[in-house]
């Protein structure tokens, strides 16, 4: 059987640009009209990483997904505008304790544009970079109030964020480029193991084009958390499981969603 074409007019559609975008505006289009989740690992249906397969989740159907989703599809859609992309495995930082070392299950790109280098990145559930920045350690990027830069650590690059008590390590790579099959395997792992954070709980976030950010989540108790653009305002409602349906669709453009009798979000029409 035949490997999938990439349907570039589709996801520009998707996405709502048209032409030929730059690489700026394709980004931040991406970011703010493919929601991040993690439905179907919540609900015991493991990834697919085949081009067909994102194409038909995340553009046809309208569903959003996580990191290797995302920048999967969108490193379809920079080789066929021609640009030339790398893929990079990471390791969250965000939320683990110090001195313990994750998995590498986080994505992100190296892209090289018109004889520059970026990072690119819409994949980070906890807020990921609105447009990409330069490769390599360097300058602090303000984008829409949220501050980002990038730090050597060893041989590693580490992405931070800036709050109000500093600056924050979100993940780390090692800017090496590594083949599919480690994409695979850490995909596999990230959509099945009994003890992934992506199969034991639920997020689900969304970031508009002007930086304000929202996301459902259960990792720290089930709520609703809701910032401004940069931070400058943030609100945490409490949730019942009951509201998950609702929210899925008014809020993150997520419908036919229901909870099954255990208590799991599953698709409308599947038992």
């Amino acid at each position: 059987m035949p490997a999938a074409t990439f349907d570039l007019d589709a996801y520009l559609e998707r996405i709502g640009v048209s032409g030929r975008p730059s690489l700026a505006a394709l980004h931040r289009a991406h970011v703010a009209s493919i929601p991040f989740e993690n439905l179907d690992p919540h609900r015991g249906v493991p990834i697919s990483l085949e081009l067909g397969a994102l194409q038909r989740k995340l553009v046809t159907h309208r569903r959003g997904g996580y990191c290797f989703e995302h920048n999967l599809l969108l490193a379809a859609a920079l080789r066929a505008l021609g640009a030339e992309v790398d893929l990079l495995l990471g390791r969250v930082r965000l939320g683990r304790p110090a001195g313990r070392t994750s998995p590498r299950t986080h994505l992100v790109l190296r892209v090289r544009d018109g004889g520059d280098v970026w990072l690119a990145d819409a994949g980070f559930g906890n807020g990921t970079l609105l447009e990409p920045i330069r490769f390599g350690p360097g300058a602090t990027h303000d984008q829409a109030g949220w501050r980002f830069r990038l730090v050597a650590n060893g041989p590693e690059h580490v992405l931070q964020t800036a709050d109000g008590a500093g600056w924050t390590d979100l993940y780390a790579f090692v800017p090496e480029p590594v083949p599919n099959v480690d994409v695979e395997t850490s995909n596999w792992f990230t959509s099945t193991h009994p003890r992934s954070p992506f199969v034991t709980g639920l997020i689900v976030s969304i970031q508009s084009r002007d930086g304000s950010r929202a996301m459902l989540s259960d990792w720290t108790g089930l709520k609703l958390t809701e910032e401004r653009a940069g931070g400058s305002e943030c609100t945490e409602t409490a949730v019942v499981p009951e509201q998950i349906p609702a929210l899925l669709e008014d809020r993150f453009g997520l419908p036919g969603f229901r909870l099954d009798g255990g208590g799991r979000v599953v698709l409308a029409g599947v038992r």
